[in-house]
């Protein structure tokens, strides 16, 4: 099944070990992969063979079949292939048909993986969807402090009730056990205060490939009153 930026699956990965630092949201890329972001280029020979090795409707069974990313390494295993690049070509060819069929979706690198996502076009109709779904898991108060610790990553529990004015030690419980924070190390001063910051899980739930990929600037909406 399709899976949307906005669904909030169960997740039974433990909780994030102390001393991580945020750099860890993503993962090294291992020997013979593009890091994260990096566009590879694909010469002819690479796409003659996509089009006569590589099996397209399963890579299409594997993305469909996932509630998370999975990156190029894990699917050229799962594939049987020799390495990544014939992955990244056949994700681009698959991504090429659909744009040419007008197609609702595409293959996109989030959380360091690729996952098949709906357009941004449809997300008016799919947020009516499923907004009492997303409205019942977070709350404006949880959004609020999620959003500090995004973008002040990584911060002191004191410096984001600073901002928001409140105390927020039950919120920031809260998006703990929702794995969408992490304890990402202790600050070196007095008493070794703990630091937060955001997982791997808050990059797949809002379609990001890292924390660089945070709207900046005037890019974003102010909210409606």
């Amino acid at each position: 099944m399709l899976r949307l930026v906005q669904d909030d699956d169960v997740v039974d990965e433990a909780m994030e070990m102390p001393n991580e630092s945020v750099e860890e949201n993503l993962e090294p890329a291992p020997d013979g992969e593009l890091r994260d972001g990096e566009v590879e280029e694909v010469d002819d020979a690479t796409a003659a063979t996509v089009a006569t090795d590589v099996d397209l409707p399963l890579l299409e069974a594997l993305l469909m079949g996932t509630h998370h990313p999975l990156t190029a390494g894990r699917l050229a295993e799962l594939m049987d292939l020799p390495g990544t690049k014939l992955v990244r070509a056949a994700i681009r060819k698959l991504n090429e048909e659909y744009e040419q069929t007008g197609r609702s979706f595409r293959i996109e690198q989030i959380a360091g993986g690729y996952q098949i996502l709906s357009l941004p076009k449809f997300g008016e109709a799919l947020q009516r969807l499923h907004q009492k779904e997303i409205d019942a898991k977070l709350t404006k108060a949880a959004l609020e402090t999620l959003a500090i610790i995004a973008y002040k990553q990584p911060i002191l529990r004191a410096d984001i009730e600073a901002i928001r004015g409140v105390a927020c030690g039950e919120t920031i419980r809260s998006l703990m056990e929702k794995h969408l924070v992490k304890i990402a190390g202790r600050a070196e001063e007095p008493g070794r205060p703990i630091l937060y910051g955001t997982t791997k899980r808050f990059l797949e739930l809002f379609g990001l490939n890292s924390i660089k990929d945070l709207p900046q600037g005037e890019s974003l909406v102010p909210p409606e009153k």
